[in-house]
């Protein structure tokens, strides 16, 4: 029994190590919740972490064994199922039950000894059914003739030895491909393919069976689209006689020959192929054969009436001694040892409009042909280097529409292909070009829709390279540079173009511009370059865009701002495989990659690059809500640090108003040293002596007035004297306006705490005295002071006999309004 603790412990464990991103399946996550790859994990079962909406498992290479009833029933979701080498010996009945959408089942290479009759029941939409290599016997006794949606069986390298088809094959009317190559079927009797007598849709692989026999007039009647007889003859005499059993026979495409690592047939008679003559075939192919008689003519005899000829690895130099084929309108020849393109009688080959002459390695001249009909011609995987492309004289025809130069050595370009101007596809990819800078080169191709130039040493310098290509639909020219690596105008005459390829080019920049002329463009692969940004502005001027891979770049994030611009007909986006800065600085970005999952490329998941502890895990998993919360403390810090510099400011500002308020408080009701403190400009200074000193403390009654030039103490800051010695020690405040005054600092200064002086102490005042007359204009500088002068009554000099007297008194009444008893025993003991 196993303890609580250690319960606990492993609890706790699977818990904490699924906060680690990406721990919390049992299988690789090749894409969230639609495909896990399980491959040899050592799992005895079905790991129970799968999510139910999986369509693709992998489940290779795990000891499963045994397989009980509904293992499977909970994911329900399931199309792909992978079990290939799990060493299952056994499958029970109802096992597959619940997977309703399944459509390939894969059991390769599983040693099954029991199988349940109802196995592979709850299959209802199964298409493709796997079962090599699982020591199957017989087709009579294997279980699935209720799977009658099957297109595709494999049912090869078992030891069925008969070829006789069960009666429930005549309920497979979707079946398309019958595989039971490498079995040990030897015979082909009566009564064998009676059940798919009527699908004549269906392709037959009998490769590697060692047949012996085939009874004549068998296969009469019988209509099959492929019948696949590779390696299945141990010698050319069986062979023979085996043809001539299959008369009566119509196929659409007949496969002979061997293998190449695996020769059985020696050398051929003239009349080895004769038991054709009476098979209806369209086309045929011969593979590997050792080697061919010197009379062709007799030997290709009896298939005079095909359409499609292909011979594969046949030790031929050339093709001189031919029939005539008036049907034969394809002719592919791959692999045949040529060094020099063979000679091809147009006597004999009157319909041929496609030839295909590929995989020569030691093929390296171009010699001229006279195919005057042709209108396809492959000569791709060889080596030729061509000195002089292209035009009409260079291949013998002007009706050439598909040319396929791929993959040789040189190509130079002299001709610009003249009198190929009927061309719609022309394929130069992995060749060395050379002068394809002589402009125009393709002007004359008005009707090539197709055209690659990908990995040709191409260096792009020209904005006019694509003149004349007014009718190009596809474009591939990955593989090769632009100049300053940047992406320019240079499509802007290609407007019909429908698909763009420059992957590999080594792009750091794509400009706006670049594809505003691709209105029709619907697919776009840009991946595998150099760019740091790419701005979805790019693709607004692409209406019709479909699919856009812009994987393997150093791109960090999409501007977020900018992204609705990417057009709605977007059903396919890759961006994998870029170095994704996954903070809070692109989360509009990540949250929309979260509400477009469904568009992402499946194969390669978009993982994070920086920061260190996000590295390689998936974007989707990036926490917008933690940004979220990153934003509201930054943003609640930052209004903090706000309101503490706002704080900080106000007591800057107020800060000798604090000192005030705070000595008001201090004294409280005390009494004060002075009648009054006077605020005056120091040009103002000598009115201030002979006037006011004289009459107001030399008077009766007298009144103490506190003066900065007399009464402040010595090594104190005047702001402080101002303050401490002149509001805090003074009844009232006298203020001497004049235009001195309004234009001095320190008289704004003193009058401004004058203010709050009045405001905080209920007895004081301010008298104001208007020494000079003051222009309003020059007045109005101080708003509050102009405010209060209109609201309140102040006192005027006028220097006359009347106009003195008058103002003392005034004076004189507004100082002792508030003046207590002990403020008038002081002033009369001074005047004694």
């Amino acid at each position: 029994m196993v303890p609580w603790t250690a319960v606990a412990l492993i609890t706790a464990t699977t818990f904490f190590s699924c906060l680690d991103t990406g721990s919390c399946h049992s299988c690789l996550e090749v894409f969230p919740s639609i495909e896990y790859q399980c491959t040899d994990r050592n799992f005895s079962e079905v790991p129970m972490d799968i999510p139910s909406s999986t369509q693709n498992l992998d489940l290779s290479f795990n000891p499963l064994r045994s397989l009980a009833p509904r293992s499977f029933s909970r994911i329900t979701g399931l199309i792909i199922l992978d079990l290939s080498r799990c060493d299952i010996q056994k499958i029970e009945d109802d096992t597959y039950q619940g997977l309703y959408n399944l459509s390939t089942l894969i059991l390769t290479g599983n040693p099954i000894q029991s199988l349940g009759l109802r196995a592979f029941y709850g299959l209802p939409k199964l298409q493709k059914l796997v079962v090599v290599e699982t020591n199957l016997v017989s087709l009579e006794d294997f279980p699935i003739g209720h799977l009658v949606t099957l297109q595709e069986l494999y049912l090869g390298h078992n030891f069925i030895s008969s070829l006789q088809l069960p009666s429930y094959f005549a309920s497979f009317s979707s079946l398309q491909h019958l595989d039971l190559h490498l079995n040990q079927i030897k015979n082909i009797s009566d009564g064998d393919l009676e059940p798919i007598k009527l699908n004549s849709n269906l392709t037959l692989d009998l490769s590697q069976n060692p047949i012996q026999y085939i009874q004549p007039g068998i296969l009469k009647g019988i209509h099959l689209s492929g019948l696949i007889l590779r390696g299945s003859f141990h010698s050319s005499t069986i062979m023979d006689a085996c043809l001539k059993g299959m008369t009566g026979l119509q196929v659409d495409k007949l496969v002979l020959g061997d293998y190449k690592n695996e020769i059985r047939l020696g050398s051929f008679e003239s009349n080895t192929l004769d038991g054709l003559c009476e098979v209806d075939i369209s086309e045929f192919w011969m593979v590997a054969p050792s080697e061919f008689p010197s009379d062709s003519n007799g030997f290709f005899k009896c298939l005079v009436n095909i359409s499609i000829f292909h011979l594969v690895m046949a030790p031929i130099e050339e093709l001189t001694n031919l029939p005539t084929f008036p049907k034969l309108f394809s002719l592919v020849l791959t692999e045949c040892n040529f060094d020099i393109l063979p000679i091809l009688p147009s006597t004999s080959l009157p319909s041929l409009k496609e030839l295909r002459i590929t995989r020569h390695k030691d093929l390296t001249t171009l010699s001229n042909l006279e195919l005057p009909n042709l209108e396809l011609l492959d000569l791709s995987q060889n080596s030729l280097t061509v000195l002089s492309c292209c035009s009409d004289n260079t291949f013998g025809t002007t009706k050439l529409k598909y040319l396929n130069l791929s993959y040789n050595a040189h190509i130079k370009f002299s001709k610009n292909f003249m009198g190929l101007e009927n061309l719609e596809s022309l394929d130069l990819q992995h060749c060395k070009l050379k002068d394809q800078n002589n402009l125009p080169l393709f002007f004359s191709l008005t009707n090539l829709q197709y055209l690659d130039i990908s990995y040709t040493d191409t260096h792009v310098k020209s904005k006019h390279m694509f003149t004349g290509l007014s009718n190009l639909r596809h474009l591939k020219m990955a593989g090769n540079s632009f100049q300053d690596n940047i992406l320019h105008d240079i499509f802007k005459n290609l407007s019909e173009l429908v698909s763009l390829n420059i992957s590999y080019c080594h792009l750091e920049r794509v400009l706006q511009e670049a594809m505003e002329s691709l209105h029709q463009l619907q697919v776009l692969d840009i991946s595998h370059n150099n760019l740091q940004t790419f701005d979805p502005l790019i693709c607004m001027p692409l209406w019709n865009l479909q699919v856009l891979n812009c994987s393997f770049n150093s791109l960090t994030a999409l501007d977020g701002q900018n992204l609705e611009a990417l057009p709605g007909t977007l059903v396919s986006i890759d961006l994998s495989g870029n170095p994704f800065d996954c903070v809070c600085d692109h989360q509009i970005f990540f949250q929309w990659v979260k509400e477009h999952i469904h568009l992402l490329n499946r194969s390669n998941p978009m993982t994070c690059q920086n920061p260190s502890h996000m590295k390689d895990v998936s974007v989707l998993l990036f926490d917008n809500i933690t940004c979220q919360m990153k934003n509201t403390i930054i943003a609640m810090s930052v209004l903090g640090i706000m309101v503490v510099i706002l704080v900080l400011a106000l007591v800057y500002k107020f800060y000798f108003h604090l000192m005030l308020l705070v000595g008001c408080k201090k004294i409280g009701g005390g009494e004060s040293t002075y009648d009054a403190f006077v605020i005056y400009s120091s040009q103002d200074e000598e009115w201030v002596r002979k006037e006011l000193v004289k009459n107001l403390e030399e008077g009766v009654p007298s009144f103490q007035l506190c003066l900065h030039y007399r009464d402040f103490i010595p090594g104190v800051a005047i702001a402080a004297n101002i303050i401490q010695e002149g509001f805090h020690k003074s009844r009232k405040v006298i203020v001497v306006i004049s235009k001195h005054f309004i234009q001095s600092r320190w008289c704004k200064f003193e009058y401004e705490i004058a203010q709050t002086w009045q405001f905080l102490s209920s007895q004081a005042g301010i008298i104001f005295i208007m020494l000079q007359k003051v222009e309003k204009s020059l007045l109005r500088q101080q708003v509050e002071l102009y405010r209060l002068l209109r609201r309140n009554t102040y006192l005027e000099w006028e220097d006359t006999s009347l106009g003195r007297h008058v103002f003392w008194r005034r004076l004189r009444k507004a100082l002792l309004d508030g003046r207590t008893k002990s403020h008038n025993k002081v002033a009369e003991q001074g005047t004694r």
